[in-house]
Order: C-alpha cells, then structure tokens, then sequence
C-alpha cells in the first residue's frame, strides 16, 4: 500500500509593540494590565542594572502598588554577547522557569539588551514548548530591531545564532527612559539598523536621517527615540505582513549587511560592537550593489557619507584577515544558516531593492580595498 495524509493547517498570531515612557512610573498602567492576573518571573540583564542601578527598586515599586505578582526578586544575568557565548544563560532561565513553575499562562518579563533578550527568550521559547515572553528592550539596537523581531538564539560553532528558535513575543514595550541609560556608543549603535532599514523601506526616513545626522549624533535623546520609533515600526511590519515571518524562503531582507557584520564580529571576538559591524558589512552591500550596476553611485556615497556622518566606520582591518579568507568564509555561513541558494538582498534605491544570488570573490575584494581607501583618507583629513 502506497498512501499519504496531507493536511493544510495555519495559526494566527498578534505581534504586539507597545511604545511608552516611563513604563515602571507609578501610574504607567501598560504592563500591568499585559500580565494581570498571572505569574511573572521579572529577568534583568546585569549591564543595565549596572547602568541604572535604582532599576530594581522602581521594579518591585511598580509591582507593589501595581498588584503584580513576580515569583521573585528579579534574577540578573549576564548581558551584551557574553549572553549567547555558550549555553550558560539558557541553562540558568531554564532552571528558573522550572523552580518558579512558569507555566504556559504565566510570563517571563526580560529587561535588557538584543543578545540578552535573545538568549533568554530562547530559553522561553523552549521551555514547555513556549511560555509567554514579554521583551523589554533597553539599547538602540534592540528597540528598533532585534527586540521587536521573533528570532531568539545563541552562538554555537563559533556561529551567529546557530542554535535557537522563531517565537512570536507575548509583547514588545519600548519605553524610550531607557535610552538615558546608554552611552555615547550604546546610543550610536542602533542608528545604523535605522540606515538598513530606511535604505530597504522608505525613502522619506532615510532623508529624515541625513537632516538629524547631526542631532543624533550628538546624542540628543527626542532625534533617537524618533528614529528608534520608527525603525522598531519598519522592522515589526516587515516580519508580520511580508510572508516570511519564520525565514521559511531564502531572502532575509532585513539582514542586509549583516552577512559580513556577523563574521566581523566574531573575528574581532566582538571588540566591534554588533553596530560597528553592521556599518562595515551595510557599507560593502551598498558599494557591492553599486559595482553590480544595481545602485546610482552617488546614491552609494550618500549612504557612505551618512554612516560616517553618525559616527560609524566603514573599514577594519580584519577584513583583510588571511588574505580575504575569513571574511569570504561569512559569506557561505550566511548561506548555510538558511540552506539551499545563496540570497543577498542589496539595494537598487531608497526604499528599493533586489535579491542576488552569487557575487565573485574578486569584486568583493574590490569593495574592501575601497572602503580600506577612504578610511585612510579620513584619517588624513583628521590629522
């Protein structure tokens, strides 16, 4: 007997961001009513405890007059990419789901930065097969794209989120005090996610950022929480109304540039921050597009000149590491991640772009010896 059962099913699923300010002020009633009624076990990456110490105490405040019912004082972990080295944070929010008996109708809140938020909402994603995850982002970068995403996972392999899991967040809630937490840099970093997704969506935002490059910068707080805002909105409306939340096909528009960014990261064993390299690998994209024919060359140039206009560099050495070799080898780890053919989404033009599938070593190389070009002559003007 020869026979088969093929069944069609589809689950919907809400993507839920909330944008605030203030979100643990007494009277900020948002994430109280998320989790009214159940069980919350409060998880709060270390760097931003160190941060903004009187974290904790506005924490059990809010729970206090707030009625929350947290299963305990709120468990800090280690944050930024030491998160997702190994395994450990994982292991560690595991057992505490498992003490805490964190159930399908409880929640796990995660306050902290993208890799942070990606480890434990790993975690979440597998325990009982997916309990309730509520994101709180605290960094550029994760407010205006990985917090507000559905990807959670570690690094393994000397890979970039080789192991981890799609998992569509209870909720997102942005709460832009957050961002007086940050540095000089933590405030940069997310801005180049800004430029990413401008370039791919919408003309009028990529514009909006060459007219406040200067106010960003300088780190005026009103121009970043504009720009994050928007970035968060651009981001979640890609992954729930383009049909390709879970990465099913071969395009990840979204990761544009970031197929060189994620191998630069692990070359310079994350001295570059994941901004840093993601203006590295966004400005190859766009001087690769460029080469292809597929992009205006001054269009290439404003993109370039904006980075820098921020504050970010275009070069680092370790492209060059090994002759080429090792940046070249991201290309097919890229590759890899989702299978099958080669897929690199580079821009045609603001709010335009096109899917390649194979570029030749000799033109990527080209690309790096120019941005090799103008950062020296950068470092020449400066001096």
């Amino acid at each position: 007997m020869d026979d088969a059962l093929e069944l069609d099913f589809s689950v919907s699923y809400r993507h839920r961001v909330f944008f605030t300010d203030g979100a643990f002020d007494s009277k900020n009633q948002r994430l109280a009513k998320l989790v009214a009624g159940a069980k919350v076990l409060p998880i709060v990456d270390a760097g931003l405890v160190a941060a903004r110490p009187q974290l904790l105490q506005e924490l059990a405040s809010y729970a206090k007059v707030q009625g929350i019912h947290f299963t305990r004082l709120p468990l800090i972990l280690t944050g930024g990419e030491a998160a997702k080295k190994d395994s450990a944070v994982v292991k560690e929010v595991l057992s505490a789901i498992e003490i805490d008996k964190i159930c399908r109708h409880s929640y796990v809140l995660a306050i902290g930065g993208g890799a942070f938020l990606d480890a434990v909402g790993f975690a979440a994603a597998t325990a009982h097969r997916g309990v309730r995850l509520i994101r709180m982002p605290t960094t550029t970068l994760s407010q205006g794209d990985a917090g507000v995403g559905v990807k959670n996972g570690i690094n393994t392999f000397g890979k970039k989120n080789f192991t981890g899991a799609f998992a569509v967040p209870a909720a997102v809630v942005i709460d832009f005090a957050f961002l007086s937490s940050l540095d000089k840099r933590g405030l940069r970093d997310g801005l180049v996610e800004a430029v990413k997704v401008a370039l791919l969506k919408d003309a009028n935002f990529f514009q909006t950022l060459e007219n406040e490059s200067t106010a960003l910068a300088s780190g005026d707080l009103k121009a970043i929480a504009r720009a994050v805002r928007r970035s968060a909105e651009l981001h979640a409306k890609h992954i729930a109304t383009q049909g390709d939340p879970f990465e099913q096909g071969s395009a990840r528009p979204l990761d544009m540039g970031h197929w060189a960014a994620h191998k630069l990261e692990f070359l310079t064993h994350h001295c570059l921050s994941h901004g840093e390299a993601v203006a590295i690998g966004l400005a190859l994209d766009v001087i690769t597009a460029r080469e292809l024919g597929h992009l205006e060359p001054a269009l290439a140039h404003r993109v370039i000149h904006l980075l820098h206009q921020l504050g970010f560099e275009t070069y680092c050495p370790e492209l060059l590491q090994a002759g080429g070799d090792d940046l070249w080898s991201g290309l097919e780890e890229f590759r890899e991640h989702l299978g099958g053919q080669l897929c690199l989404v580079l821009p045609t033009g603001l709010g335009q772009s096109k899917n390649v599938h194979q570029l030749e070593r000799a033109m990527v190389a080209r690309a790096v010896n120019e941005l090799k070009s103008i950062h020296l002559g950068i470092c020449v003007a400066r001096s």
